[in-house]
């Protein structure tokens, strides 16, 4: 197998009321451009909505579900498409990094700067009391914010081709996160969030 990226360790940062894990390289069998390219031909996209104070909006970047659990979020339920050959081997890679299992995956593709994803937590309750939530992003890099519920304290990480990012222990209890749009022109992203479904919603 032919490894990438120098520096693979997956290291805890600093960081109260939580876990937080990096790396800017996941080690994978295929290039970030490879594996950028067969996401987003492989994968079935959609535009969807997400209804926020009794009001529908159009998210602003496009979606996918896959795995082996039904998933409810801001008043609508996702069911899964089955994984995909390269989901599953990007899934192994990722468990194998972080020592975490995971049944589910989110993708979410950014097609240019004017797509973002708004604050918010992973804290549904078929997620657990203490979620692990497994972020790995490929193409253009973008700024992930996390900011403190109560406290007011904001981390910022450039996620770039390749990073892996894990959220775990009390995080989501305490924090927020989101992707603000940019004022700058910004090239496609894909992220995946791996997670693990408890029950069905």
């Amino acid at each position: 197998m032919d490894l990438f990226a120098d520096d693979t360790s997956l290291r805890q940062l600093p960081i109260a009321d939580g876990e937080l894990w990096f790396t800017p390289r996941l080690p994978l069998a295929i290039t970030p451009e490879q594996a950028m390219q067969r996401l987003r031909e492989e994968t079935a996209w959609r535009a969807e909505h997400i209804q926020v104070w009794g009001k529908l909006h159009l998210q602003p970047r496009l979606m996918a579900w896959h795995g082996d659990a039904s998933y409810r979020y801001s008043g609508r339920t996702f069911h899964p498409l089955p994984f995909t050959p390269l989901q599953r081997q990007l899934k192994q890679a990722v468990e194998q990094a972080t020592g975490r299992q995971f049944n589910s995956v989110l993708l979410n593709y950014y097609r240019n700067e004017r797509d973002s994803m708004g604050f918010h937590a992973d804290d549904e309750p078929e997620l657990g009391p203490q979620p692990a939530i497994a972020s790995l992003s490929f193409g253009a890099a973008r700024t992930f914010i996390l900011k403190h519920r109560h406290n007011g304290q904001t981390v910022k990480l450039d996620l770039g081709d390749g990073a892996l990012l894990l959220m775990a222990g009390t995080l989501q209890q305490h924090w927020q996160h989101g992707i603000n749009k940019q004022t700058r022109p910004c090239g496609e992203r894909i992220n995946l969030t791996f997670r693990n479904i408890l029950r069905a919603p």
